[in-house]
């Protein structure tokens, strides 16, 4: 979810072949329109290449095993250092199925829902949808799309929208305790990030506004770049996105800089929360005994805006946006770090030529922002069973192209990766139910289940 002037970047690279001419930032933009149908590029993902209309084709990344090969103004050495660090070839796909094309059915019915975030099933079946704006509904079925819509929780007075990339962002059910619920949201006054928790009544899907206990609050130099997602790994701790705090090119160096908390990924220990002891961090977190804070679990990053874990093997999955050029998808490591804003994917940003990469990851997949796209959305990684070709695919999106792609990745390296759909739509999120399945949360036009053809 990006800024208006990136799709203004988008736009005037296919006028002008790729000439960029942008040096500063406007804010950042959920809502961005559309452009007509007439300006988009038709766009066709394989392993290795994208294709855009009749015209010559893009490059895009090439598999984790090819990366150095691709970093822009990197010296020999820093270059050999990707090389080195990345994984051997793989062999070709021998079992899993290749990728084919996805459907969207909608879930909602009648029921309109603005700007969903997330989407999470509770243990009794029922859906949680929580609102840009500071609400959280709760939808009785998500399959049939005839389920009825009731609001669990209303504290829109205690969250900030005054600029459109803030707002209620993150929410997680504690695994532990499904009566507690977490969320993550920007407040005013002054400007922050703020991770609470909230107690749900047993007997009804109602969270009580008045139980609210603050866990974190994070300061927030600018109102774009906030991150927002939370989510319970297998382990059983929070873990926390935090963009790097806004502003044209991370300003105040938020990405490499280990004494703040934004630009990273979080992981505290909330099992044991109280008034007097928010939080506690994890004897295993890699800063623990110094060298950071103690709560970073990877740094490097510009905006997270969704990450999710692999419900089979726990691994750690995210799209991190890009400034102007490049969006990257990641997977997320103890203490791994992400480049940003030394590195931009796996190109060199500050400088722009001989950058030091040594030491940090690069992503597993990244693809260019000329054409339509401006902001990825990362996804998950499906587990469900109504789709057995997509099984063990990692399947994220893009804002303002309304494209889904999925990607396959083995032993250190993407081995296919396809466009599943073109949509018309502005993908805010994607969400995983119970059993494996995964929805698309659209900003206007409600929520979908992804269906095979």
């Amino acid at each position: 979810m990006e800024s208006v002037w990136k799709m203004a970047v988008a736009l005037l690279l296919l006028v002008a072949a790729g000439c960029v001419g942008t040096t500063g930032e406007q804010p950042s933009s959920i809502a961005l329109s559309r452009p007509p149908p007439e300006t988009r590029a038709t766009v066709t993902a394989t392993a290795g290449r994208v294709e855009s209309g009749s015209d010559a084709s893009t490059p895009t990344p090439a598999p984790a095993t090819q990366v150095s090969e691709s970093v822009a103004g990197l010296p020999a050495a820093t270059a050999d250092q990707l090389r080195s660090s990345a994984a051997e070839p793989t062999p070709p796909l021998a079992e899993a199925a290749r990728l084919e094309s996805l459907r969207l059915e909608p879930v909602l019915g009648t029921a309109r829902i603005e700007s969903p975030t997330n989407m999470l099933q509770a243990s009794d079946g029922r859906f949680w949808i929580s609102e840009q704006d500071g609400r959280v509904l709760v939808l009785d079925a998500a399959r049939d799309g005839d389920g009825s819509v009731v609001e669990a929780l209303d504290f829109t007075g205690r969250v900030s929208t005054r600029r459109t990339e803030e707002g209620l962002l993150g929410m997680a059910f504690d695994p532990a305790d499904g009566r507690r619920l977490y969320v993550y949201y920007s407040a005013a006054s002054p400007r922050r990030s703020v991770v609470s928790r909230f107690v749900i009544d047993p007997d009804a899907p109602y969270a009580d506004p008045d139980s609210e206990v603050v866990i974190l609050e994070v300061g927030q130099p600018y109102a774009n770049h906030n991150g927002g997602q939370i989510a319970f790994g297998p382990d059983g701790y929070l873990y926390i996105g935090l963009g790097d705090g806004g502003g044209a090119g991370d300003p105040l160096g938020s990405g490499q800089d280990l004494t703040t908390l934004l630009g990273a990924i979080l992981r505290i220990d909330v099992s044991a929360a109280t008034t007097e002891r928010l939080y506690s961090i994890p004897a295993d977190n890699p800063f623990v005994n110094g060298g950071g804070r103690g709560e970073i679990w990877a740094y490097g990053l510009r905006n997270p805006w969704r990450f999710s874990f692999d419900r089979e093997s726990g691994e750690l999955w995210t799209g991190d946006v890009g400034q102007n050029q490049w969006e990257e998808i990641d997977l997320v490591v103890r203490g791994g770090n992400y480049g940003w804003n030394v590195l931009e994917g796996k190109h060199c940003f500050r400088p722009r030529d001989g950058c030091d990469a040594s030491g940090k990851e690069p992503p597993v997949w990244e693809y260019t922002l000329d054409g339509e796209p401006c902001s990825v959305i990362g996804g998950y990684v499906y587990r469900g069973e109504a789709i057995p070709w997509l099984q063990g695919a990692y399947v994220y999106g893009d804002f303002c192209s309304g494209e889904v792609f999925g990607l396959r990745y083995a032993q250190g390296a993407v081995v296919e990766h396809k466009r599943l759909m073109d949509t018309d739509l502005r993908i805010m999120s994607f969400a995983e139910d119970d059993s494996g399945e995964i929805y698309l949360l659209s900003q206007e036009s409600g929520i979908y289940l992804l269906a095979g053809q």
